[in-house]
């Protein structure tokens, strides 16, 4: 007789066996799903064999598999949302694979046309409804068409029509995510599959600016993690996907021209596009695209900081600063896949994705620094006299930014799926690179200081209780006479490059079971990545011989840009010109030069290694993934101490170690065909900004800013819960609640440190990333998405939408005086709607929509006084589409018809208060353009 261990163990190894081995007569059943015409893949498409609860989902190639199957006769549906629903009874023999394809036709109400499925904005909401409902966990899902069907700019723009999504804006653009309420870094993006490093010296996140929305495929935005799925978001994981040759049954290729113009600064702007698929055999295809955008714009601003009070309550900033911004952005980026087939189990591709993005941009600046307190005022306007000594010097300077930044980003991604009987084994490689150049910026600053007898100048300030203060002066002739020295010269080169290998490897096991399947998976990934940042800068304020110009030789009139008369202006080409010719006499003050060079250029590796197991069951009812994911995190970072005096520079190099497990469930119910019930449980974590872990110090010395780099960060860790209800009341409909709560500790924020002494450099401004405790994030989703079909004509044609979150967030930081404050966290605002309305008939579309963010905190004074806000912005969009014959469509579109502006203000100031930090606004914008479709 046999021990009890190895009878034990023979009994295991039996049971393994029989679970893991394949029955001998099963056979597999595969196809796939498209719309009527066979020319869309209707990916996200649900395909159930009744009879045995069996239940998957089409590709993104509209394909589907089911494997170990017994031969017999079977009934399969399959469903799509906007179409009708088909039964089949399916035989499947003693041996070989029985193969179904599946070409479903447009829902009743839906219209008589054949493409109701495959463009327009019903096609669109159709598919992200499809790929929506039968996710595993809770996301969002925004299709090709989708993207480009609203007159958003780039990639950013789109996602802002996002349940829970609101836009962090560049100069009016919107560059970076926000997902419910949680900042950018936050929030993980992929391209491909692949994780897309930042080419910002001091981001963590993508600016997805920097991706044009005419060469993505889909974007899924998935706001809960299973444990395949990398582990380093708090926010959310946003995966942007290009073209395949296998997303459509037909070939395609497809031109747009399109013109726009910024009222602002009254510049037309070109922009192109090219986008092909081409199935060169059923089983090998490529596709790809190239996209030109170059846009020429302008922006007025206006700034003010330290804001005070007079004994007699009479509110002052010490400095005001008027702008303006002539700028041009070119956007070139191109994309290729190929996709081959070299079996019927076996499934490869390349893909590979290229954007330059360059911003050319001129900023004038009139700078206001007020020495002596007011002579007089009221509550909107202030008078400020310049006297005897250099305490009540009325400080004017005049300023010209020169500069170019250029970012490259690739990424070329390959990899396969390959499934025998029961078994998938899907792998990749990946390699990314970013990179952000600031070649030969320079800034020109002219410097004059008004005090007493001849040069006495008196400045009023008026209209201080509103967002766009005015000034006028006591000696206009004076005050623009041109005999502003010119005071010193800067020039930057800056190199900023980061870059990421990554490889992974996972494999499945499915278990048919009486009623259902049971999948097993396991996996794991190593992410690689360097991120660095190079600065030579160098500021130039003496000549060794003769004497330095006046404004005067290098001045041009900009009239009233910026809001103001800021004439005379810095003229950038004879700036440059006259730095070019007198480079050989100006001297280069190396103590600044040096000090901003060395402190400001770091290094930091980031090496994590992953694994997880996960399991996921599911009858059609019922699902459920679970599992538990693993990462190491290993850092080595590389930065500079400085010694002021000497500015001779010690190397600093720390190296640290950290590892978090994540567990996570999903839960998915579907009580009957038109309700969908979620609830998830997940832990995750974020990683700190890489610039932020640097042992650097940079130093604006023009602004007086600096920001400081803490190796001591730890990493933010969240729990998150998600309970989400979705109804499916009519074809191509959804009504849908989502509530969900995060448990955030050792959050970061920036702390603010006014009059800082760092080595004896005063910094007016200083910021240090600090962790804070803990963080609570509780909200709600509330999304409603309809195609009105069902209505009688001509009102069958209009599509309604709409979505509302709620957000409240609350932080616990310790103050300079040992309290504590209770905040929200930087970047979350509490309310975010955004609504459209659109029609649809025959060859025509109309789409209006309206996006709301409220206001949020955007900087935390140390002290607890002077908190910085960006207030709300409400946006106004209108489009039009017309088919002139088939495959010629005309476009117009006008963006921020309200010009509504971007405001920044202080709170709690010694004027109280409400007080203008910063104001910006940026005029319309009108499109005008043809689409040609073969």
């Amino acid at each position: 007789m046999l021990d009890t261990s190895t009878g034990r163990a023979l009994r295991l190894a039996l049971l393994a066996s029989c679970a893991f081995a394949a029955p001998v007569f099963a056979q597999d059943l595969t196809g796939s799903v498209a719309d009527s015409t066979n020319t869309r893949t209707l990916a996200g498409a649900e395909v159930r064999i009744v009879e045995l609860g069996r239940v998957t989902e089409a590709g993104r190639d509209g394909s589907f598999r089911f494997g170990d199957i017994p031969p017999g006769t079977y009934t399969v549906v399959v469903r799509y949302v906007g179409a009708v629903s088909e039964t089949r009874r399916v035989t499947l023999p003693q041996t070989g694979t029985a193969t179904e394809h599946f070409a479903l036709a447009a829902s009743e109400g839906a219209g008589a046309d054949n493409d109701i499925l495959v463009v327009g904005l019903a096609a669109n909401q159709a598919s992200a409804l499809s790929q929506k409902r039968s996710a595993d966990g809770v996301e969002s899902v925004l299709s090709r068409d989708a993207i480009g069907q609203n007159p958003d700019q780039n990639v950013a723009e789109a996602l802002r029509r996002v349940p829970g999504v609101s836009i962090q804006d560049d100069q009016g653009e919107g560059r970076f995510v926000v997902l419910r309420g949680l900042a950018p870094a936050l929030n993980a993006v992929s391209i491909n599959g692949a994780r897309i490093p930042s080419p910002e010296s001091d981001n963590r996140a993508l600016a997805l600016d920097t991706v044009p929305s005419e060469l993505v495929q889909s974007i899924e935005v998935k706001k809960t993690l299973t444990p395949d799925m990398d582990g380093d978001t708090i926010g959310g994981s946003i995966e942007i996907k290009t073209t395949s040759a296998f997303d459509r049954k037909k070939d395609l290729f497809s031109v747009s021209l399109e013109g726009s113009r910024n009222d602002l600064r009254d510049k037309w702007s070109p922009k192109g596009s090219v986008d092909f698929s081409k199935l060169l055999t059923p089983d090998f295809g490529i596709s790809g695209g190239f996209s030109y955008y170059r846009r020429r714009f302008g922006t007025d601003g206006v700034e003010a900081s330290d804001w005070g009070a007079t004994a007699r309550g009479i509110a002052y900033p010490e400095e005001v600063d008027y702008r303006a911004y002539d700028v041009v952005r070119t956007r070139i980026a191109t994309a290729l896949s190929v996709d081959w087939r070299p079996s019927d189990t076996t499934t490869l591709y390349a893909r590979g994705i290229l954007n330059s993005f360059r911003d050319d941009e001129l900023r004038s600046r009139l700078r206001f620094t007020f020495s002596p307190a007011p002579t007089s005022g009221d509550a909107g306007s202030t008078t400020f006299t310049s006297g005897a000594g250099s305490a009540n010097r009325v400080r004017v300077r005049r300023e010209m930014k020169d500069r170019s930044e250029i970012q490259n980003v690739y990424s070329v991604t390959a990899g396969g799926e390959t499934r025998t009987d029961l078994w998938t084994l899907t792998y990749s490689g990946s390699y990314s690179y970013s990179e952000e150049q600031e070649p030969n910026r320079q800034d020109t600053i002219f410097d004059r200081r008004f005090q007493y007898g001849a040069s006495q100048l008196g400045v009023t300030l008026n209209r201080l209780d509103t967002q766009v203060p005015e000034y006028s002066t006591s000696n206009p002739t004076l005050f623009a006479n041109g005999s502003d020295p010119l005071s010193k010269i800067e020039t930057t080169d800056g190199l900023s490059t980061d870059e990421e290998y990554a490889a992974r490897l996972d494999v499945a096991r499915e278990i048919p079971l009486s009623a259902g399947t049971l999948e097993f998976k396991v996996g794991a990934k190593g992410r690689f990545r360097q991120k660095g940042y190079d600065l030579d800068f160098n500021s130039y304020d003496a000549v060794s011989s003769g004497s330095l110009p006046t404004l005067a030789g290098l001045s041009r009139s900009i009239g009233d840009k910026g809001f103001v008369d800021q004439d005379p202006a810095v003229d950038p080409l004879l700036a440059r010109g006259w730095f070019n010719a007198n480079r050989g006499r100006l001297v280069r003050n190396a103590g600044d030069s040096d000090l901003d060079s060395l402190s400001a250029s770091y290094g930091v590796d980031e090496d994590i290694y992953a694994g997880y197991g996960q399991a996921r069951f599911d009858n059609g009812t019922v699902r459920a993934v679970g599992g538990v994911r693993v990462e190491h995190t290993r850092n080595a970072m590389r930065g500079n101490s400085l010694d002021t005096d000497t500015v001779v520079a010690t190397p600093v190099n720390v190296r640290r170690s950290y590892t978090n497990w994540l567990p996570s469930l999903n839960l998915r119910f579907a009580p009957m065909s038109k309700v969908v019930l979620r609830g998830a449980v997940t832990r995750s974590l974020s990683r700190p900004n890489i610039s932020d872990l640097a042992p650097r110090f940079s130093y604006n010395e023009n602004d007086g800013e600096g920001e400081f780099g803490n190796p001591d960060l730890r990493p933010y860790k969240s729990w998150n819960f998600d309970a989400a209800a979705e109804w499916y009341f009519v074809s191509n409909a959804l009504a849908e609640v989502t509530f969900f709560h995060k448990e955030v500790s050792d959050f970061i924020f920036d702390s603010r440190i006014n009059d800082y002494n760092y080595n004896g450099v005063i910094i007016d401004e200083a910021t240090l990333p600090q962790n804070g405790d803990t963080a609570k994030v509780t909200g709600v989703e509330m999304n409603l998405q309809a195609s009105l079909s069902f209505l009688p004509a001509p009102f069958d044609g209009l599509l309604v939408g709409g979505n509302y979150t709620y957000v409240d967030t609350r932080a616990d930081l310790a103050t300079d005086a040992g309290l504590v404050r209770r905040l929200t966290l930087p970047g979350s605002s509490k309310h975010i709607w955004n609504a459209s309305i659109g029609y649809e008939k025959g060859p025509l579309q109309i789409r209006a929509s309206g996006t709301y963010r409220g206001r949020y905190l955007d900087e935390v004074s140390a002290g607890g006084d002077g908190d910085v806000y960006v207030d709300h912005r409400l946006l106004f969009d209108i489009g039009a589409k017309l088919r002139i014959v088939k495959g010629v469509q005309v476009t117009a579109d006008f963006i921020n018809i309200g010009n509504e502006p971007f405001d920044r203000y202080y709170t709690g100031t010694g004027a109280g208060g409400g007080r203008l930090a910063q104001h910006e606004e940026y005029g319309w914008t009108g499109k005008f353009g043809v689409k040609v479709t073969l």
